[in-house]
């Protein structure tokens, strides 16, 4: 927020990089995408520097809106397994063979995370629609983290899985370097590179819409490069602009970058100080955000634009979301 280019632009972990980041921890290990995160911010800074932000959109619409739609896809396949409750041994990074196994593991549905992930779902799609101001996602989990609490539900937590959310932050450190693994996570960290440039551009144009001013791309870049560099640094992974909170940031009544700092304050007071009650959370619940958020990620009416603009644009976008399920594993 300090140095962007956008005034508006709110910068974070976005859903589009979920299945890039499972892939990249699947190949490489936490290591290896940490590594990919420097990288890539080393990247898109330069990318900034050389003044090449203003090609970012010539990439073609259909392969953005077609990538993203895929994406969507394939994280709510991710969480299916959570959603229903399922039991199984081992699941597939494969799409087809994912869909297989849950098939064939429906017996083990635990009726308690369902209703858990239908009700997660109600809340948010409510307090959307009558209390469009509110924090709908944050209630939402917080509800089905009390109710799963109180009423002991049979259903997996983020304390029973994964032991909980560290409270504090780690002391900076470089990646791991070597010639080898650098070269091996080097597709991984031109794919967050791409990827996030186009994310955190498309979100500033977004925010250029909702208030008259405009962004300087290349500024804009590096800011995300050094942003990146930095997570990377406190062992984090990549993050761009996105576009659903840098619109809650206008809509709300931010002035000028103030307001993303502040941003970054309190989720590092939140991270220090309620950590500990993340152990709490049903993985039911936050499958049943991510639903929500994969349904949100597809651009319905972008989707029907270029299917009625002709052959060619439809082609394209088939094409991308094709692609991007059966070449992509999570």
């Amino acid at each position: 927020s300090l140095l962007g280019g956008s005034r508006f632009q709110i910068g974070g972990p976005a859903g589009a990089f979920i299945v890039l980041v499972a892939a990249t921890v699947a190949q490489h290990g936490i290591e290896g995408l940490i590594l990919a995160t420097f990288l890539s911010g080393l990247m898109m800074a330069l990318v900034g520097f050389l003044r090449l932000g203003t090609f970012i959109k010539f990439v073609p619409f259909p392969v953005t809106v077609g990538f993203t739609a895929g994406i969507a896809v394939i994280i709510f396949a991710s969480q299916i397994k959570e959603l229903f409750g399922l039991t199984l041994a081992q699941e597939p990074g494969d799409l087809l063979e994912k869909t297989t196994a849950l098939w064939e593991a429906r017996s083990s549905l635990t009726p308690s995370a369902l209703g858990v992930s239908i009700a997660t779902v109600v809340v948010i799609l409510g307090l959307r629609r009558w209390r469009p101001r509110w924090p709908g996602m944050l209630i939402a989990v917080g509800l089905a983290s009390a109710v799963t609490t109180v009423l002991a539900l049979p259903i997996q937590t983020i304390g029973t899985k994964f032991g909980g959310i560290r409270s504090s932050l780690p002391v900076p450190s470089l990646p791991l370097f070597s010639m080898e693994t650098t070269l091996a996570v080097l597709p991984a960290a031109l794919s967050f590179t791409l990827l996030g440039a186009i994310e955190s551009l498309l979100s500033a144009v977004v925010a250029d819409g909702m208030t008259g001013r405009r962004h300087r791309s290349n500024c804009e870049l590096v800011a995300q490069g050094v942003a990146n560099i930095g997570s990377s640094l406190f062992g984090g992974f990549c993050v761009t602009g996105t576009i659903a909170r840098t619109a809650t940031n206008v809509r709300a009544g931010a002035h000028g970058p103030v307001a993303g700092l502040l941003h970054a304050a309190f989720l590092l007071l939140f991270m220090l100080v309620a950590a500990p009650l993340a152990s709490y959370i049903p993985l039911a619940a936050l499958g049943g955000v991510l639903a929500v958020v994969a349904w949100n990620m597809v651009e319905k009416s972008a989707i029907a634009i270029l299917i009625r603009s002709g052959w060619g644009e439809a082609a394209v976008l088939v094409r991308e979301i094709k692609r991007t399920l059966f070449e992509t594993k999570i």
